[in-house]
C-alpha cells in the first residue's frame, strides 16, 4: 500500500495535517478549492527565489490566514516589511470577497446607519524552514533546476543524497524518469541511501515530485526523505 499512494496522504492524521483547513457547503466548496489551488500555484512561481516549501491556508467566517514556509524569509519580508505588503495584496487578488458562510453578513457602519457587507480579512505569516536539506520539495526543485542547466544527473543526485544524509536524515530516495541526458529512449534511474520505509505509517516521510524541462523534454524528479523521529 505504501508504494502505491502519496506518502503524505497516507500519513494524514498520525503524522501530518491538512495544508488547507476550512469548511464550506456544497455550493462554495468547489470555488474555494479552485481558489486554493490557483493561489498555491502562483505563490510557488512568485516566491521561487525565496525557497517556498509549503503554503498553509486557514479559513474562518471572515478571515483567511496564509502561512508561508520559506528557506529565506528575508526575501519575502523585504526591507522594512515592504515585501509583506506586496505579498498580502497579491494574495488578496485570489480571495473571494464574501465571508465563508456564503451570503455576505451585513452590519451598520459606525455613526452612519448604513448597512455594509463584511469583507474577508487576510493575514500573512512567514515561517522559516529550519533545515532546507530535509525538505523534499526544496531538494527536488534544486535537482530539477540543475538538470535544466544540463549538469550531469549522476553528480547532481549524488551530491543531493550526501547533503540530505549529512543534514541528519534516516534515508533518501531519488527517482528520475524521462529522456535522461537526451537519450532516445526514456528510462528511469534511482539513487538511494539509508532507509525509506514507505509502508510504515509512523515514519515521517516527506515526498515531492517536480518536473524539469530540458531540451529533450520533461524529466520527472521524485524525492522521498525519511526524517528522524523525535
Amino acid at each position: 500500500m505504501g508504494q502505491k499512494i502519496h506518502p503524505r496522504g497516507f500519513r494524514l492524521g498520525p503524522v501530518y495535517t491538512w495544508s488547507s483547513r476550512w469548511y464550506a457547503d456544497d455550493y462554495r466548496y468547489k470555488a474555494l478549492l479552485l481558489e486554493d489551488v490557483t493561489m498555491r500555484r502562483e505563490l510557488y512561481n512568485k516566491l521561487k527565489s525565496a525557497g517556498l516549501a509549503q503554503v498553509d491556508i486557514d479559513r474562518s467566517i471572515n478571515k483567511v490566514k496564509v502561512t508561508l514556509h520559506v528557506s529565506r524569509p528575508g526575501v519575502v519580508i523585504g526591507r522594512g516589511g515592504s515585501g509583506m505588503e506586496i505579498i498580502k495584496k497579491f494574495i488578496e487578488s485570489f480571495i473571494t470577497k464574501k465571508p465563508l458562510g456564503g451570503m455576505g453578513i451585513k452590519k451598520k457602519a459606525a455613526g452612519t446607519g448604513i448597512a455594509e457587507e463584511n469583507r474577508i480579512k487576510v493575514e500573512v505569516t512567514v515561517e522559516p524552514v529550519k533545515e532546507p536539506n530535509l525538505n523534499a520539495y526544496l531538494v527536488a526543485s534544486t535537482i530539477a533546476d540543475q538538470l535544466t542547466k544540463r549538469l550531469p544527473h549522476k553528480r547532481v543526485c549524488n551530491q543531493a543524497v550526501d547533503r540530505v544524509m549529512s543534514a541528519g536524515a534516516k534515508g533518501i530516495r531519488i527517482k528520475l524518469s524521462g529522456r535522461i541526458r537526451g537519450a532516445e529512449i526514456a528510462r528511469r534511474e534511482k539513487f538511494q541511501s539509508g532507509s525509506v520505509p514507505l509502508s510504515t505509517i509512523r515514519e515521517e516521510i516527506d515526498f515531492a515530485a517536480v518536473p524539469s524541462l530540458t531540451k529533450s523534454g520533461y524529466i520527472g524528479v521524485k524525492v522521498w526523505i525519511c526524517r528522524k523521529t523525535v
